[in-house]
């Protein structure tokens, strides 16, 4: 496990924005933590995995996430991914209403900006630095926020069930292992499933599936490969889960990735 950036916990309202860039290898992460700077994660390249006390968000190249400051939070990765991370300054109001882990869509602009502060802040001036910090912060309050996140409940033993999920995503074991693996009985899992996430097991697997398709289908794979990767008995039948998640199919969403 990897540590987190030590600019996150800098204080320095001259500086009200501070970036930070990360390569990480398949399958690894960063340990829990909080940082007093909130937090604009973004995977330039690869899927993220954001994990709160309640909630993950799968966070595919196109999104980005917003971490409140002081917020617990852990952050893993199946493939290898290229993180562009912006702090912000706590003496700087940014998205106030919101005070838990948020999705949000990545604009061209804020990518650009992101892109920039990121990869070229050692041929920049502070000066300059200082002024596209205030605009990533002006784009930052307007980017779209979308409700896309899959429950982990309170219970000990469904969250540690779901954190197994979710860090071994490429592994389809059934229920039965799954339940075993935390001390619990098939039908016990299956109960907390339903009261503490409001799905069916078999429903919140079918929603971090298609969560996790996403980066498939904006580089281009094929949607015959990815629905049947999925487990699904039919094209139309995953488009339809699709649609019925996203609001388009996986053609309308990848052509929207630009």
């Amino acid at each position: 496990m990897q540590t987190p950036s030590e600019v996150a916990f800098t204080l320095d309202a001259s500086q009200p924005v501070l970036t930070h860039t990360r390569s990480m290898q398949a399958e690894s992460g960063i340990v829990p933590h909080s940082h007093p700077r909130g937090q604009l994660l973004w995977a330039a390249k690869g899927i993220l995995r954001v994990t709160s006390e309640h909630a993950v968000w799968v966070v595919p190249s196109t999104h980005a996430v917003w971490i409140p400051g002081g917020l617990l939070h852990q952050v893993s990765s199946e493939t290898a991914a290229q993180t562009r991370n912006i702090y912000i300054d706590p003496s700087f109001a940014i998205r106030e209403n919101e005070k838990a882990v948020i999705m949000l869509k990545m604009s061209p602009l804020m990518r650009e900006i992101v892109l920039k502060l990121t990869e070229s802040a050692n041929h920049l001036s502070k000066e300059r630095i200082q002024r596209l910090g205030l605009v990533a912060l002006d784009e930052l309050d307007a980017l779209e926020p979308l409700q896309l996140f899959i429950s982990s409940g309170d219970d000990p033993r469904l969250k540690k069930l779901i954190s197994h999920i979710v860090n071994h995503a490429a592994q389809n074991e059934p229920l039965d292992v799954l339940s075993r693996r935390v001390g619990a009985s098939v039908r016990t899992i299956e109960r907390l499933f339903k009261a503490e996430t409001g799905l069916t097991y078999r429903q919140w697997r079918s929603r971090f599936r298609l969560m996790n398709s996403l980066e498939h289908i904006v580089n281009g794979a094929n949607t015959t490969t990815v629905a049947h990767q999925l487990g699904y008995q039919s094209v139309s039948s995953f488009i339809s889960a699709f649609k019925s998640l996203f609001g388009c199919t996986p053609q309308e969403y990848a052509s929207r990735k630009g």
